[in-house]
C-alpha cells in the first residue's frame, strides 16, 4: 500500500472515531465574520484594547497549518478572504471539545468561535471557545502544497491549486474582475449585452476548424460556435445599433501556451462607426482595465517591459513587414517569387502556394508579430485574407482592418464591416474555390444583408490572452479554471 493510501485509511478511521463523538458533516455552524474582516477591523488595535473586547466571533474555513504544544494548539484557518490564526486550549474549549483535534488533519474544514486577542508577537488570533469539524479531508494535501509546484496537478486538479495557492486565487479573482469591468465599460458606452447561439448549422464567422456534433431529434449535423460574428451582425441589421457578447467559442485546433480549443472573447459592434473608432475604444478599455486591477501604466509581462503610458502605436501591414524583415522592401513586397525564396531561406512554411497575400501573412506571423512588444495596432490588411472587412475607398486590395499586438501576441482584431451583400457573396465564393482555410458560405447572412446593413464597425478581443497579460501569466492554462487536458489513461 502506498504512503498516500495509508494516510487515506488513517483519515477514514479518524472519521469513524469522529462519528462516535459528534455529528459528522454538520451544517448548523454559522459564521458571522470573515478572516479579512477581522484583520481589517482589529489588526491596528493595541493588545490592551482587545483584552476589553467581549465580542464573540465565528469563523469557518480550511486548516492548512496545525502546531500542537501540549495542552494548547495554534492553527491557521484559511477562507476565501484570507487567513486568521486560531488558538485552542483545554481550558478554553473544554477537554472533550479539545480532543477533537486528535481527529483533525491539515486540510479539514472547521468552524471556530471565540474572542479576539493578540499574541506576544503581535499576531491577531482567535481564542477559540467552540470548535467543530465541518468536513473531513480524507485525502492528504500534496507534500509541497505551499505554492503547488507540480504543473500537471495544478491544471488537472485546479481545486488543489486554489486551495493552497494565494497567488493562483488572485489570478482568477483578477480574471473575474476584468470580465466584470469589460461588461461595465461597454454598458456605460450604451452597448446592449446579447446572447447568440452556440450551436450553428454553418461553421462561419471565422476561418477555423469547427467541432462537429449531431442533433438527434432534428437528425442534423451542427457545429460548435467558431465566432458569434455573423449573428451579431444580424442584430445590427435588425436595428440594434450597439451590441456586445462575452462569449465562449470553440476551435478544433492545436493546444499551446496561447491556444485552448474552448476560449472566451468579447465581440462588439457599433453601427455608423469605423475601424478608427474601434482602435480608440479598445485603447481606452485596456487602460481602464489596468486601473481596475491596480496596474501601473508601465509594468513587466514575463521578460518584457511594457509601456501603456503613451498612445498605442499604429503601423500598416506592409510597412510592418518592411520594418522588421531584412531584405523585404516596398519594391519586392509584392513579388511572390522573391517572398517565396525569402520564406525558404527563413524556414517559413507557405500555407498556400502561389498566393501573394497569404505568403505575406505567413511572413508577418512568423517574423513580425514577435517584434510587436508595446501595444501596436497593425492596420490595413490585404483584402484577400480579410473576407468580412470593408475595402479602402482608394485601394480595393486593402481593407479597413487592424489587429492589436502586445508582447508579441494578438489581443484584438477588428474592422469596418463589409456591408455590400454582392461583394460579400463574391468573397465567400472565392474562398470556397481557392482558400484551404475557407469560411463557409452563409446564404441566410447574405439574405439578411440584402435588407440593408448600416455602415458598421466590429471587433473581437481575446479575454484569456488579455487576462494572461494583465496577470503576468505565462500560459493560457494559468488563467483557465479547468483547461482541457488529455486523460492520464
Amino acid at each position: 500500500m502506498s504512503d498516500e493510501n495509508k494516510l487515506i485509511v488513517e483519515r477514514k478511521k479518524k472519521l469513524e472515531e469522529l462519528a462516535t463523538l459528534t455529528k459528522i458533516y454538520p451544517n448548523s455552524f454559522k459564521r458571522n465574520i470573515t478572516s479579512r474582516e477581522l484583520i481589517n477591523r482589529f489588526d491596528s488595535e493595541e493588545k490592551e484594547s482587545l483584552e476589553k473586547n467581549d465580542d464573540v466571533f465565528s469563523v469557518t474555513g480550511r486548516l492548512l497549518t496545525i502546531r500542537k504544544m501540549g495542552n494548547s494548539t495554534f492553527a491557521n484557518l484559511h477562507d476565501d478572504s484570507g487567513k486568521i490564526q486560531l488558538y485552542l486550549s483545554k481550558n478554553g474549549t473544554g477537554k472533550e471539545m479539545y480532543s477533537l483535534l486528535d481527529q483533525t488533519d491539515i486540510g479539514d474544514i472547521i468552524g471556530a468561535r471565540g474572542k479576539i486577542f493578540k499574541t506576544k508577537t503581535g499576531e491577531l488570533t482567535l481564542n477559540v471557545s467552540e470548535y467543530t469539524i465541518l468536513s473531513k479531508s480524507l485525502r492528504p494535501l500534496p507534500e509541497k502544497y505551499h505554492g503547488l509546484t507540480d504543473v500537471e496537478i495544478r491544471y488537472r486538479q485546479r481545486y488543489l491549486d486554489l486551495m493552497v495557492s494565494e497567488d493562483s486565487r488572485k489570478v482568477f479573482k483578477d480574471r473575474i474582475k476584468i470580465i466584470s469591468q469589460i461588461r461595465n465599460f461597454f454598458e456605460t458606452h450604451n452597448y446592449l449585452e446579447v446572447e447568440t447561439p452556440m450551436m450553428h448549422t454553418i461553421a462561419g464567422g471565422a476561418s477555423a476548424k469547427p467541432f462537429i456534433t449531431h442533433h438527434n431529434t432534428l437528425d442534423m449535423e451542427l457545429f460548435l460556435r467558431i465566432a458569434p460574428e455573423l449573428y451579431l451582425k444580424r442584430l445590427i441589421i435588425g436595428g440594434f445599433e450597439k451590441v456586445f457578447e462575452i462569449n465562449r467559442s470553440f476551435r478544433n485546433e492545436g493546444l499551446s501556451v496561447k491556444h485552448n480549443p474552448e476560449f472566451t472573447m468579447i465581440e462588439f459592434y457599433a453601427a455608423y462607426e469605423d475601424y478608427h473608432y474601434l482602435m480608440n475604444i479598445i485603447e481606452k478599455l485596456i487602460k481602464n482595465l489596468l486601473k481596475s486591477i491596480d496596474l501601473k501604466d508601465t509594468f513587466e509581462y514575463q521578460n518584457y517591459k511594457l509601456d501603456f503610458s503613451k498612445n498605442f502605436e499604429k503601423i500598416n501591414f506592409h510597412d510592418s513587414i518592411c520594418k522588421y524583415c531584412e531584405t523585404i522592401n516596398e519594391k519586392n513586397i509584392s513579388d511572390y517569387e522573391f517572398l517565396a525564396d525569402y520564406c525558404k531561406l527563413n524556414g517559413i512554411e507557405i500555407s498556400i502556394k502561389n498566393s501573394l497575400y497569404k505568403t505575406q501573412l505567413d511572413i508577418f506571423e512568423k517574423n513580425v508579430e514577435v517584434n510587436l512588444i508595446n501595444p501596436t495596432f497593425v492596420t490595413e490588411y490585404p483584402t484577400a485574407v480579410s473576407p468580412l472587412s470593408r475595402k479602402l475607398d482608394d485601394n480595393p486590395d486593402v481593407v479597413e482592418r487592424f489587429e492589436l499586438f502586445i508582447a508579441g501576441r494578438e489581443i484584438a482584431n477588428g474592422f469596418s464591416e463589409l456591408n455590400d451583400p454582392q461583394d460579400q457573396a463574391k468573397r465567400f465564393r472565392e474562398q470556397l474555390e481557392k482558400d484551404e482555410e475557407k469560411m463557409n458560405y452563409d446564404k441566410d447572412f447574405i439574405t439578411a444583408m440584402e435588407y440593408g446593413m448600416p455602415p458598421t464597425a466590429g471587433a473581437g478581443i481575446g479575454i484569456d490572452r488579455l487576462v494572461m497579460l494583465l496577470t503576468n501569466s505565462a500560459s493560457i492554462r494559468d488563467v483557465l479554471f479547468f483547461p482541457l487536458m488529455k486523460p492520464k489513461n
